[in-house]
């Protein structure tokens, strides 16, 4: 088996289709796809038995976040690679061994993204060469291999004993920040992170989370960011960034609050000054 394919879902049976048909389409990869669906309330599990009966479905009663959930299945993957596919996204016939042949050529690569693109083509910004806060962290980042941190988890290829090795994702991430995670947990063990240019993913983005207000979802994310901070980062380096964070926060709020009877869209502008306030209440703690 060249490549196990995990796909997380969570109410996204209006999408999830379109991701296995590509996959289905897919050549050159002897694959397997498990679908972890997290207590999703519409039909995805009724869709994917009726029309795509290959494909290995794992149902949980709750919803156990995205780091747990392809953990789940990991234990049961019989493939030489391991791809984390996001129900949001479709590949092109040859992306899968496309991205088989960048790990084989690559042997000190553990881990590696694809080229993500929006619907209509143009590019997404799926590459990040720093975690959060590492300016202030360079003790911590000395000695890691490579020059990528990290890349969106909306696609990625690893070496499914070297993920197993470093026990998967992290599952204190429920969502957010575990892709972060994950790739920094690799390059401690001595292999790079890549990019593969010529495997392309479109990806939609966002859809589990469309309903959410903006606020709620700044918070989730700062949240997975100080998770990160702590297992990452020692408490001073994490003081210098609540520091740096309250000067942020605090001065935004300023500038906002004075120019708000300017401001057009006041919606928008609420928006911003709450999750500022988050920010601030955060790095305060």
């Amino acid at each position: 088996m060249d490549v196990s394919i995990i796909i997380v879902s969570y109410n996204t049976a209006h999408l999830i289709a379109d991701c296995l048909a590509s996959l289905e389409a897919s050549r050159g990869a002897e694959k397997e796809i498990f679908v972890v669906d997290n207590a999703s309330a519409d039909n995805c599990i009724e869709l994917i038995t009726a029309r795509f009966p290959a494909v290995k479905i794992i149902v949980n009663q709750e919803n156990k976040g995205f780091g747990p959930a392809n953990n789940q299945a990991l234990k049961d993957c019989r493939g030489r690679y391991v791809v984390f596919l996001n129900p949001d996204a479709t590949v092109e016939p040859d992306t899968l061994r496309k991205a088989i042949s960048y790990m084989e050529a690559n042997q000190q690569i553990g881990l590696a993204g694809a080229k993500i693109l929006n619907p209509d083509g143009s590019l997404q910004p799926s590459v990040s060469y720093k975690y959060p806060g590492e300016k202030f962290a360079t003790d911590e980042i000395a000695g890691l291999q490579g020059d990528i941190a990290c890349v969106l988890g909306a696609f990625i290829i690893a070496r499914k004993e070297l993920i197993k090795e470093i026990g998967g994702f992290d599952e204190d991430f429920f969502l957010y920040g575990e892709d972060q995670d994950l790739c920094r947990r690799i390059r401690k063990t001595g292999f790079s992170i890549g990019y593969i240019e010529d495997a392309k993913v479109f990806h939609l983005g966002g859809q589990s989370e469309k309903e959410t207000a903006p606020a709620e979802l700044f918070a989730k994310k700062i949240k997975a960011e100080y998770l990160f901070y702590q297992k990452h980062y020692t408490a001073r380096t994490i003081e210098r960034i609540k520091k740096a964070q309250r000067l942020k926060a605090r001065y935004r709020l300023i500038t906002l609050n004075l120019i708000s009877p300017f401001v057009r869209n006041k919606d928008k502008l609420r928006n911003k000054i709450e999750c500022y306030k988050i920010a601030l209440n955060k790095a305060k703690s």
